[in-house]
């Protein structure tokens, strides 16, 4: 199992330029099924769920060539509706290739999804949405099951706002017979850019990024190309590795506008941010102070920034709370910061951190992809050398992280399976 060594008290500094958004790839990717025609797909970032999702696109039939940050796919024809466990096991995301294969070839078999063990993600709004438009849905032995000659168009409302079930059932929709309403929509970056590709191939949508998205069905879409936004979660992650090195970094190719959330808690905090079109600079000379957070659907405080906060806070002066609304076992980082000798307690969704803390190297494991980058941040903090397991996990969302990391002056190595921890340079 590979394993990051990292040593750490080395403030970061340079610049490094942000990927394209894994969040953003995914269901574009998936949205390929619509139709037929070879799509190019650029700025594509090479993590291990883009590659699962080049597999099962492959599965299904679709010709799939990656090259580099490039994908190109052609679902001209589809030899298989079924997304099998083995893929779906690994990846959550599996699950948007159901509202496509549904849409354009009437039925769909898809297995339940896993991906990251961070709580109850059910898909009961991508199903009752679909039978809305309808579906005959049904649950066998682990699989979803869908058929229906052709959805119509139906007035959906999401008791929650659900970023794939959004992205589902508007994909879904996108070939439907007339016009689907989806209510209390999720308005993720994400979900702006696939519809912008929808768009391009001729999808009929309007209201993307606000709560109600109306979605007019055509009967087929085209070819298209697209460049996919970059990652404002990865951006975040480096922006918070600057804060907590007490560095200075800038990012290139970012969107700082999908952002606003996270700059304006850093700056709370005491950090230095300075915001163009496409970069942001940040400087962390001063002592942070603790500050207050709440994850919310966006465009609150992602949660997928919460871990990499929570780091952060153990450097800051005085008590921080960071509240998590989103997923209900997402603290499980903290048990590991703690061996560090961060100073938090767990109180039902609150994370309460009292800092500053001197964080010292340690072993730790890593338990979901997020968690991951928040250990990795608290290893480039900590006095003596920290050994991360199981970041795998952290292949999954960021591309190429200890690299660019090293870009920056981080004094950080992988090690290969079976391979012992050779001198760090």
């Amino acid at each position: 199992m590979d394993r990051t060594t990292i040593t750490g008290g080395t403030p970061l500094r340079g610049e490094v330029q942000i990927g394209g958004a894994k969040n953003a790839a995914l269901p574009i990717l998936a949205s390929t099924i619509l139709g037929g025609g070879e799509c190019v797909i650029t700025n594509v970032p090479r993590v291990v769920d883009v590659v699962t999702m080049g597999k099962l696109l492959g599965i299904l039939g679709a010709k799939v060539h990656h090259e580099g940050n490039r994908a190109v796919i052609n679902a001209e024809v589809i030899t298989s509706t079924q997304a099998p466990y083995d893929l779906v096991k690994t990846m959550r995301a599996s699950v948007l290739v159901l509202g496509p294969l549904l849409a354009r070839w009437g039925e769909a078999t898809v297995s339940m999804p896993g991906g990251c063990a961070i709580g109850s993600r059910p898909v009961n709004l991508h199903l009752a949405g679909l039978a809305k438009m309808g579906a005959d849905v049904s649950m066998e032995h682990g699989y979803i099951r869908a058929k229906a000659k052709r959805l119509t168009g139906a007035q959906i409302y999401c008791d929650t706002p659900t970023v794939t079930g959004t992205e589902n059932l508007m994909m879904a929709a996108s070939l439907a017979q007339g016009t689907t309403v989806i209510e209390n929509a999720a308005k993720e970056p994400e979900i702006v850019d696939l519809a912008n590709f929808l768009m391009k191939r001729g999808a009929r949508i309007d209201g993307a990024g606000s709560d109600v998205i109306t979605i007019e069905g055509v009967r087929e879409l085209q070819r298209s190309d697209h460049d996919v936004i970059p990652d404002r979660i990865e951006a975040g992650t480096y922006l918070v590795a600057g804060a907590i090195t007490r560095g200075a970094v800038t990012l290139n190719r970012c969107r700082p506008n999908h952002m606003d959330a996270l700059l304006m808690k850093l700056r709370e905090a005491g950090v230095e941010i300075q915001v163009e079109k496409e970069q942001i600079h940040l400087n962390a000379g001063s002592p942070l102070k603790g500050i207050d957070i709440r994850t919310l659907p966006y465009p609150g405080f992602p949660t997928d920034m919460q871990a990499q906060m929570v780091a952060l806070m153990t450097s800051a002066e005085g008590t921080s709370v960071i509240t998590e609304t989103v997923f209900e076992s997402r603290f499980m980082h903290v048990e590991e910061l703690r061996r560090m000798g961060a100073d938090i307690k767990v109180e039902g969704n609150r994370a309460v951190v009292t800092g500053p803390s001197r964080l010292a190297g340690a072993p730790v494991m890593a338990s979901d992809l997020r968690a991951s980058a928040g250990l990795v941040l608290a290893g480039l903090a900590a006095e003596g050398t920290t050994e991360i397991l199981r970041v795998y996990h952290l292949d999954r969302g960021y591309e190429r992280m200890e690299e660019k990391l090293r870009g920056l002056g981080a004094t950080i190595t992988r090690h290969k399976e079976g391979t012992a921890p050779a001198d760090i340079h």
